[in-house]
């Protein structure tokens, strides 16, 4: 197999290993990774207004309003006015939802910066030059940090906060 072969082998096998970690978070929780991601940045930041959190995980205000639309429905959050600026609105977590985010699996980045901490500086660098020069080649959309909806079940990581 050429290199480049062996190079979209790998890529492709990240991208089902996302795939089966949403489907199985879906699965267990009936969260979508988006709601997920949403709602611990509401847990994380509680005073964010709703464009502050969208601007957080990188959506668009008219997708993180949809996705709130439905956790409010199912009794996961609320949305409170501000005190202050009642202008201003913000999400908050319910004691059902803190019960889901407290069961829900962890991100898998969590897993993964441990991982990445490990290895030398030299071999952190290599990585994240090559990962760049990968994301750039296929012309990847810039995301920020936040948006990372990779997951793990809560049983493979030493601290379960």
């Amino acid at each position: 197999m050429d290199i480049h072969e062996e190079v979209l082998v790998s890529i492709r096998q990240i991208i089902r290993a996302i795939d089966l970690r949403s489907k199985k978070l879906n699965k267990d929780f009936g969260l979508t990774s988006p709601q997920l991601l949403l709602m611990r940045a509401i847990k994380q930041s509680p005073k964010l207004t709703i464009r502050q959190l969208s601007k957080e995980t990188n959506m668009s205000q008219a997708t993180a309003t949809s996705i709130l639309d439905r956790l409010e429905k199912r009794g996961f959050i609320t949305r409170q006015r501000d005190t202050v600026d009642k202008r201003k609105v913000h999400a908050v977590i319910t004691e059902p939802g803190e019960t889901i985010l407290n069961k829900a699996p962890q991100l898998l980045h969590d897993d993964f910066i441990n991982k990445f901490q490990s290895l030398p500086k030299w071999e952190q660098t290599l990585l994240l030059s090559s990962l760049q020069r990968l994301s750039s080649m296929m012309n990847a959309p810039e995301v920020s940090h936040e948006n990372l909806i990779l997951t793990l079940p809560p049983d493979h990581l030493d601290d379960p906060h």
